[in-house]
């Protein structure tokens, strides 16, 4: 049977024993081999940051369709507001959707900006400044979770070095200044918009998110599905409480593919004629832009050959933003592209 295994990090969020860490580190390892989702509790994120992004949203997708696209930034920026059906993450694999840019979900994005980083030559596609929408509160109640989801973000990669064996230096080094980006989703219609709901229609197509570790909050309410190894799609609700989170493109290639970046989609269900509304809020944790990324020594052996080719984070992430974004079909996407179309439609 098909499940994303909750594990609780308190330990490293509460400076625990080296003993209480290890059992982590290995619970965290057989999600990321088995599964590459997992439920993630005694993560400290207080309850009131987290119902402050829920407020923020709301009142932020509650504006009206003409000012909500007053926000729009250019595709190269990964900032600002994206409208419904202006992308689809299926071309970031090389996947071509049954129709282009047909995604419905609408989102706001914030992250690390150039600004931050004083004296830094920093690429300013991923990290250009933020807009804020005059929305009152929604600047400070979004960045008080952005912060927290950066810890936990942290805290999880220091988690992946001890379960990988690695130096305490070694995710620092990868990630320092890192690309970091948090999306905000909306999953509703546009009121007086006509659209035949069948078993196609799609909130968010078939993607792996891009860079090492994704820290998800999501209503609990269906719609996110996760692929597995036999091809079959399983729907995922987040625990009470918890947060979702899933491996990116590079800790799979870091890992040759010992871990897995899943494959997952949203399909939010029909309920009376049109869509149940559905949030989420999914921060990115990519890495350093100039790094470097190849199979780790210790993932390496006559058994498991490299199935990657170096890269940098830069290249990687370009080539992901041009697909889900500008709509140009990443080819690069072999490995990823080919498990999509294996799956059970």
């Amino acid at each position: 049977m098909f499940r994303v295994p909750a594990v609780d990090i308190a330990a490293y969020v509460d400076d625990g024993t080296a003993e209480e860490r290890a059992v982590v580190a290995r619970e965290v390892d057989a999600a990321c081999r088995e599964v590459g989702f997992m439920q993630l509790v005694g993560h400290g994120v207080p309850a009131d940051v987290i119902e402050g992004l829920g407020a923020a949203m709301d009142a932020f997708f509650a504006l009206d369709a003409d000012v909500k696209r007053g926000y729009v930034r250019p595709a190269c920026e990964n900032r600002g507001y994206t409208p419904p059906r202006t992308e689809s993450l299926s071309l970031s694999l090389g996947v071509e959707p049954a129709s282009r840019m047909n995604d419905f979900f609408e989102a706001f994005n914030v992250g690390r900006a150039a600004s931050e980083y004083a004296g830094q030559e920093l690429p300013p596609e991923h990290f250009a400044e933020n807009i804020w929408p005059d929305v009152v509160g929604f600047e400070e109640q979004v960045a008080a979770y952005f912060a927290e989801a950066g810890r936990v973000a942290r805290t999880m990669t220091r988690i992946f070095g001890d379960a990988l064996g690695l130096p305490a230096s070694f995710f620092p080094g990868l990630t320092a200044p890192s690309i970091e980006v948090l999306r905000m989703n909306n999953y509703a219609l546009e009121p007086g918009t006509t659209v035949e709901l069948d078993g196609d229609l799609v909130g968010m197509s078939e993607h792996t998110d891009f860079g090492i570790v994704t820290i998800l909050w999501a209503d609990p309410i269906r719609g996110l599905q996760v692929l597995d190894r036999d091809g079959d799609w399983h729907d995922v609700v987040p625990d009470p409480g918890a947060l979702l989170v899933n491996l990116g493109d590079l800790t799979a290639r870091l890992t040759n593919e010992r871990w897995l970046s899943t494959m997952h989609r949203v399909k939010p269900p029909v309920v009376d004629g049109t869509i149940e509304r559905r949030r989420s809020a999914a921060y990115f944790h990519d890495g350093n832009p100039g790094a470097v990324v190849a199979p780790l020594e210790g993932c390496v052996d006559a058994a498991h050959p490299p199935l990657y080719d170096p890269v940098t984070v830069d290249e990687h992430i370009r080539a992901k933003l041009a697909g889900s974004r500008a709509g140009r079909r990443n080819d690069a996407a072999v490995r990823e592209g080919a498990r999509v179309l294996h799956a059970q439609r």
